[in-house]
């Protein structure tokens, strides 16, 4: 495992092994006296299949710069560009209460226009990918809160998204849960062959799941540093190697709270 401190840096086009590129971009929430600086001339790029992870303090811009990638929110200056299309996650799995797990999915198929006759066999088979098959016609309350997630991610990738954007999505689970869904969300990228752009506080998860993990700085947002992450798959959490890097990334986290702290 290895950490680089970074300077800013321009990607001024996607090619085609970039899935993601942020070139110099800034984000302002309001304005005159009022505005607030999330993200702050942040430049970073995502491969093609590369899973990275974004850790840092509450209010550093995360959630944020997910939006712009999604579409949802655009920058005040600088680029966002994306290459394919992009599914979002979030930490609750927001499924509607009045449907069945396999509408839920359906829904998101509905939507992209795939015509009625193939909805049925492809909820069938994103059910199946993510191990909850023979449970289609069950409600979202009769589910764990684990297995709330899982359709959620089988609804995330009815969208056909190129890139997964997940936001905290195991933060409310168990220990345990999140520890089997980890397990599952990295077969799942392996069979797939998405591109994974991660939000999490959990640093530990981070080491677990990334390919590289980003970490950011206190608001305004900037990545402060990068740690490429080499240790051999499948990895456990409790593993020294991952212990190891979480103390690293733990202990940059710490300097940029402190940081954020003396301001």
């Amino acid at each position: 495992m290895s950490a680089t401190t970074l300077e800013p840096r321009a990607f001024n086009a996607v090619d085609g092994d970039t899935r993601v590129a942020l070139n110099s971009v800034s984000k302002r929430f309001g304005s005159g006296d009022n505005a607030v600086l999330a993200l702050d001339r942040i430049s970073l790029q995502v491969r093609t299949g590369e899973f990275v992870c974004l850790v840092g303090a509450s209010g550093c811009g995360k959630t944020t710069l997910l939006n712009l990638v999604a579409g949802l929110d655009h920058a005040s200056s600088g680029e966002v560009v994306r290459s394919g299309k992009a599914g979002l996650m979030f930490q609750e799995a927001a499924l509607f209460p009045w449907l069945s797990v396999g509408k839920n999915v359906e829904l998101a198929l509905r939507l992209r226009g795939v015509p009625r006759s193939q909805r049925g066999p492809r909820v069938l088979e994103l059910l199946e990918l993510v191990r909850l098959d023979g449970f289609v016609d069950k409600q979202p309350h009769q589910l764990s809160g684990g297995m709330r997630q899982r359709v959620a991610l089988a609804r995330a990738l009815a969208q056909e998204a190129d890139i997964l954007l997940m936001d905290e999505p195991f933060g409310s689970l168990d220990a345990m849960t999140r520890d089997v869904m980890h397990d599952e969300l990295e077969r799942i990228w392996k069979e797939t062959g998405s591109t994974i752009l991660f939000v999490t506080h959990n640093v530990r998860e981070a080491a677990r799941l990334a390919d590289r993990i980003l970490v950011l700085t206190s608001r305004p947002g900037r990545v402060a540093a990068e740690f490429v992450v080499d240790i051999d798959r499948p990895r456990r959490i409790e593993a020294p190697d991952v212990s190891a890097l979480t103390g690293q990334v733990t202990e940059r986290l710490r300097k940029e709270v402190a940081r954020h702290g003396h301001r």
